[in-house]
């Protein structure tokens, strides 16, 4: 009885050490398969972190490539149009030098011609004059054929004192820039357009010979342009000095045009203009509306 208890017992130990080591080796494998399955977890998170780095990376380079690109791109218009910029310039100097060299040239050849008139040509229809009178008094000769010939002689003198005049005028030359404008206003006036001269400025004041020539035939230039294409009935010309600016203001009632077509307008005469007036650091400003007259104000630094 005692050896089949023994047996029982033994057989119990050994069934519970069997399933222990079972119920062990179960937890072992299963210890071990949770290991496996976390390190290909940790795996494909680390296979996906590094994928999602790489897409980051490439999606950042080609953001960077684009980027540049762009800037590169804005930067090669940029320096292009400076480019454009400079040689338009560069075009508009030359055009602006070419324009007054030509203006200082004919103003010194009309300033030759003007006094070789006068100095000379005049000078010796005043000498045949004056010894045709001598030699008609001192013989008492009453002809008509010497009559005719003082005649010409007469409306000889006139016309190439007036061509000297229109050329370089004497009184711009003898009394300065304000006294010949306002002379010249009253000498372009008639019945049909009215100049009107006002000037806060003495007409004793002088200034540099060539810029009272400069001047003096902007103006005449303005006043033509008033003449033959305003169709106005009155004009005013305005004067003043400030803060070393000589200001001019010109208006007329004429039939004006639009300032956005100023261009198409614009001849050869108002480039002139505006060559004379920038060569001396100047500004030019044209207003104007269709049938209510035109305003120009030009602006000088006065040259020391």
């Amino acid at each position: 009885m005692s050896i089949f208890r023994t047996f029982i017992l033994s057989f119990f130990f050994i069934s519970a050490s069997i399933a222990f080591g079972q119920k062990k080796t179960v937890t072992s494998e299963t210890k071990i398969n949770f290991s496996e399955n976390l390190q290909k977890h940790n795996t494909s998170e680390i296979h996906h972190t590094e994928k999602f780095k790489s897409k980051e990376t490439l999606s950042l380079s080609i953001v960077l490539t684009i980027l540049v690109f762009i800037l590169f791109f804005f930067f090669y218009q940029n320096n292009k149009l400076k480019q454009t910029i400079k040689r338009k310039d560069t075009k508009q100097k030359i055009l602006l030098n070419v324009i007054n060299a030509g203006i200082d040239s004919q103003e010194i050849e009309h300033k030759k011609i003007a006094s070789f008139l006068h100095d000379n040509i005049n000078s010796l229809l005043s000498s045949v004059g004056l010894h045709l009178n001598v030699y008609t008094t001192q013989n008492n000769i009453k002809s008509e054929e010497i009559r005719k010939a003082k005649a010409i002689l007469e409306e000889a003198h006139d016309l190439l004192r007036d061509m000297s005049h229109d050329l370089v005028p004497t009184l711009l030359v003898r009394f300065g820039l304000i006294y010949a404008l306002e002379d010249l206003c009253e000498r372009i006036s008639n019945s049909s357009l009215k100049f009107k001269f006002s000037s806060t400025i003495s007409t004793e004041k002088r200034y540099s010979e060539k810029f009272e020539m400069k001047l003096y035939f902007i103006i005449t230039e303005l006043f033509n342009n008033i003449i033959k294409h305003s169709d106005a009935k009155k004009a005013h010309i305005t004067l003043s000095e400030k803060q070393n600016q000589f200001t001019i203001m010109i208006h007329d009632n004429g039939i004006g045009f639009k300032t956005e077509k100023l261009k198409e307008v614009e001849g050869f005469g108002l480039n002139r203009i505006r060559a004379r007036i920038k060569k001396y650091k100047g500004s030019i400003t044209i207003n104007s509306k269709p049938n209510e007259g035109t305003s120009i104000k030009i602006q000088v630094p006065i040259p020391h």
